[in-house]
């Protein structure tokens, strides 16, 4: 079949052969099918979508595309989480070691931040000497002496996903679900792991502002990890508001050290415990989600997954020092106190606003290869249903200078609506989908 004959029977609605889509595919990585022809292949996914059977072979031409992490010697269940991106998203910090803590091997890849959203990477890189660049072979290593790696995804994972997402990107073909499910499951599947927990945000400052598409995502994932005889459960969770108090890397990290000590702000505690518990009952550690719960609780609070995630920074080169002096990371060198410019009722926030305000900050990146301050961000001190009075502070603004800070300022007032009336925000936690 040539190239256009695939891409019409796509754009009309066809299902393609297995033989026939991983001749596609491979021939457009072999650079045999042209850059516009596998643009215009994606224009017809984005509107006609792929049946479950297409995706399968999609994925697994994109994972097999490069190494495919073998973690056979590592015994237990490897179980990973992934999320689809927030603002103040920092569970990831806690829940690997928790989970690790309690016997399931967890194997996590994570990236930079996107967009709005932050990233695992950029607040992991803000720990002195943290290295997130391992090697495969390190990698494996650590999987087998400690049980838990918390690495940057590496370049000789599903090299195909890369091309296709750069391609996507400048199309307008981004915001496919079987594209972005396809683009994330290539990836978890080939670092070596037996099942998967995903945390789906929903609202204004995720990806997926709409229940229905987010609950197809999850559904698509779930039936690609079933195509690969791998177990996946998702679980919606909250993000019409951003998680926890700390927005950017150095003031996440210092919050997920807060919740490794048994603290922290409950909102995070609270994803991060339902979290573990899906993970512990997937790597056979938990008789039910209520059981997985409380071990996670118990994990946090006598110190388990705080001595795990020490173990991991020294397995990485970090200073483990950070566990007990926060202040050993970066700090802004200017804090400005964003006040309540009426008196009211928090009734909403514009979430993804206040992303984008932390990346203007310089907690993320407005280019590519622009570098982050590990220090910007924002400590909030209030969150939609609460009362505020006139002059009570909302915020501390963290920045490089003054003018950062007082752009940020603006940024949250118009970020922040305050009358009067009852806040509606989502459930923290939504809808639990196993198929």
């Amino acid at each position: 079949m040539t190239p256009y004959e695939v891409i019409r029977r796509k754009r009309d609605g066809g299902e393609l052969s297995s033989d026939e889509l991983r001749a596609f595919l491979d021939g457009y990585a072999r650079g045999s099918i042209e850059e516009y022809q596998m643009a215009a292949f994606l224009m017809a996914v984005f509107f006609v979508g792929l049946t479950d059977a297409e995706l399968a072979t999609l994925v697994d031409v994109m994972l097999r595309s490069g190494v495919v992490v073998d973690l056979s010697d590592v015994p237990g269940t490897k179980v990973d989480k992934h999320s689809t991106g927030g603002v103040g998203d920092k569970v990831s910090l806690v829940l690997a070691p928790l989970v690790a803590s309690l016997g399931v091997p967890v194997p996590m890849m994570s990236g930079r931040g996107l967009g709005h959203t932050g990233g695992t990477v950029d607040k992991l890189e803000t720990i002195p000497g943290f290295r997130m660049e391992l090697g495969l072979d390190e990698y494996r290593a650590q999987m087998e002496r400690i049980g838990c790696a918390l690495i940057a995804a590496s370049p000789e994972i599903a090299p195909l996903d890369r091309r296709l997402y750069a391609l996507r990107d400048v199309t307008g073909t981004v915001e496919s679900i079987p594209l972005i499910a396809s683009s994330i499951m290539s990836k978890k599947l080939a670092e070596g792991i037996d099942a998967l927990v995903l945390d789906v945000k929903v609202g204004n400052g995720a990806f997926m502002d709409d229940e229905a598409r987010a609950r197809q995502l999850a559904r698509t994932m779930i039936a690609i990890g079933r195509a690969h005889d791998r177990t996946v459960v998702a679980r919606l969770t909250a993000m019409d508001r951003p998680l926890g108090h700390s927005i950017g890397n150095a003031l996440e990290v210092e919050e997920a050290i807060a919740a490794l000590h048994g603290g922290g702000p409950a909102d995070l505690r609270e994803v991060t415990v339902a979290l573990a518990a899906e993970m512990l009952m997937l790597g056979g550690r938990a008789d039910s989600l209520e059981d997985g719960a409380a071990r996670a609780r118990t994990a946090l609070d006598e110190g388990r997954a705080l001595d795990k995630m020490r173990e991991v920074i020294e397995a990485q080169g970090g200073n483990p020092s950070v566990l007990d002096d926060p202040a050993i990371l970066p700090q802004a060198d200017v804090q400005l106190v964003f006040e309540a410019p009426q008196e009211g009722t928090i009734l909403a926030m514009d979430t993804r606003a206040i992303g984008v305000a932390a990346v203007e900050l310089g907690a993320g990146r407005a280019t590519l290869g622009a570098r982050i301050d590990p220090s910007a961000g924002f400590h909030l001190t209030a969150k939609p249903g609460d009362r505020v009075e006139r002059g009570q502070p909302l915020a501390t603004i963290h920045a490089r200078t003054n003018a950062l800070a007082e752009q940020a300022a603006r940024r949250l007032q118009a970020a922040i609506r305050i009358g009067e009336g009852d806040a509606t925000p989502l459930p923290l936690l939504g809808e639990r989908i196993t198929g």
